[in-house]
């Protein structure tokens, strides 16, 4: 190759992660070529597309090429791929995503590794935005789309390197959490609940999982930890590096403080001391009581790069937040449609708290697709009927991994036919449908001016937003 760089074969190259790695490889001047099943969908299929990389149908063995150096399979690629196997069988170097960024991207540079149940994506966008803005040109890696980047993912020429710290399993032959091959020099932990029930038998293993990430931070490094959160501070005890513990209750001993908050449907503003002394006071364009404890974690990880109070402030106000976190897709016919990727009970939780503060004295329904393993299980149900019975209405779908849940004998699928009965039974105008075509159905005609869909799902959800608000543009002109 005239660039002197290896190629790079993506398995499942349409993924979350792996799409913004192929963007990092490409930005250094590799070659990337890759395979998925097909179609992919936006933003993957346009991000894709913009750099030129040839997507092979998947996953067939005559993919695997001799144009190929390197293979980096995806965490969801089975042992039985068969690319997986014809490239093993040729002797390819086979890497996973986590091994590919570290091996390629963070040696030498000063890794921020953001990581938690709640909040990480967010985190990780604020942080890099800091830097960025700050001028310490960082790279980055984000699970999301930021705003105020053109993309998830980027080089960078700076010493920080942001990276959102996944506790998903690495591939197909490693499931310990994607970030113990991060080498974490700066870490945050924002929260930790019992989460991917599919990888962790209960939160003692989760909060294990947690504690080697902690165990790797070195003594010069440093642990930016949730105060408010006594998983997190059981998780960090030991820990070889400084802890700055960060709090929005005025009651936890932390060296990073935030006090007189205030909420507004639209912003929040909130004074910030470090170490007993005012430090900022910040303005952000982000509501709610959870981005301000976001916005504490990524000022302390800045700290570690020496940013001032003023710079923090101004580049806080003009952060823009990511999609799909109360995002607003549109309003048809006096409806107004908001995306979220809220799945686990706490977020689902906060985040219809927060559509309820933005359109107070609006009608919220609550459009909800429980699609991870964890969100599906039946040992949830009393979490997720306290959190949906704060809507107005709720259209719930079964469980997208129902038929899985039931064979794997654990506590079995979430009963959402018995949760829709019970949340009626409290108030909530709430039904279920086994996927979005059947709830949008029975929603369209339950719609009137000013009402809220929020749409919650941590995958597609069947393109829930884009088919709702197509057929209400649809309906007649005499409204709804």
């Amino acid at each position: 190759m005239s660039s002197g760089r290896p190629t790079y074969y993506l398995i499942a190259i349409g993924g979350t992660a792996m799409t913004p790695l192929a963007s990092l490889l490409s930005e250094r001047g590799c070659t990337v070529l890759g395979s998925d099943l097909l179609p992919l969908y936006p933003p993957m299929s346009d991000r894709i597309a913009a750099l030129g990389v040839e997507v092979r149908p998947g996953f067939r063995t005559e993919n695997i090429r001799g144009d190929i150096d390197v293979v980096v399979a995806g965490n969801l690629v089975r042992r039985d791929n068969p690319e997986l196997l014809e490239a093993q069988q040729r002797g390819l170097p086979v890497k996973s995503m986590p091994q590919t960024l570290h091996d390629e991207f963070l040696s030498g540079r000063h890794p921020v590794v953001i990581a938690g149940t709640h909040g990480k994506t967010t985190t990780t966008a604020l942080t890099a935005w800091l830097l960025s803005a700050c001028g310490r040109e960082p790279g980055y890696l984000i699970g999301g789309e930021p705003a105020n980047f053109p993309g998830p993912s980027a080089v960078g020429r700076g010493d920080p390197f942001v990276i959102e710290g996944d506790e998903y399993s690495t591939s197909y032959d490693d499931k310990g959490p994607k970030f113990l091959h991060y080498a974490p020099k700066t870490l945050v932990l924002t929260s930790i609940e019992f989460d991917h029930a599919d990888l962790y038998g209960d939160l003692d293993e989760i909060k294990a999982a947690f504690r080697k990430g902690v165990d790797l931070v070195p003594p010069d490094g440093r642990i930016v930890a949730n105060a408010d959160d006594p998983n997190v501070v059981d998780v960090v005890r030991g820990a070889r590096a400084e802890v700055l513990l960060y709090s929005l209750d005025g009651s936890s001993p932390a060296g990073l403080s935030g006090r007189q908050l205030e909420l507004g449907t639209e912003r929040t503003s909130l004074e910030v001391w470090l170490a007993g002394r005012p430090f900022v006071t910040l303005e952000s364009p982000l509501a709610g009581r959870h981005n301000a404890g976001n916005a504490l974690a990524a000022i302390g990880a800045s700290l570690s790069f020496g940013l001032t109070g003023d710079e923090l402030a101004r580049a806080v106000r003009s952060f823009r937040g990511v999609k799909r976190r109360l995002e607003e897709r549109g309003t048809v016919s006096g409806v107004t449609v908001i995306d979220d990727f809220a799945h686990h009970p706490t977020a689902v939780a906060t985040t219809i708290d927060g559509a309820l503060r933005r359109y107070h004295g609006r009608r919220l329904w609550a459009a909800f697709e429980p699609r991870s393993i964890t969100g599906g299980r039946a040992e949830f149900y009393e979490a997720y009927l306290a959190g949906l019975s704060r809507a107005h209405g709720a259209a719930i779908a079964l469980p997208f991994h129902r038929e899985r849940l039931s064979r794997e004998g654990g506590p079995g699928a979430l009963d959402v036919p018995k949760l829709a009965e019970t949340l009626r039974q409290k108030g909530c105008d709430a039904f279920c449908a086994p996927d979005a075509d059947g709830l949008i159905g029975q929603l369209l005609p339950k719609l009137g001016e000013g009402d809220v869909v929020l749409v919650m799902s941590s995958g597609a959800f069947g393109g829930f937003c884009v088919q709702l608000l197509e057929k209400l543009a649809s309906l007649p002109a005499r409204g709804i």
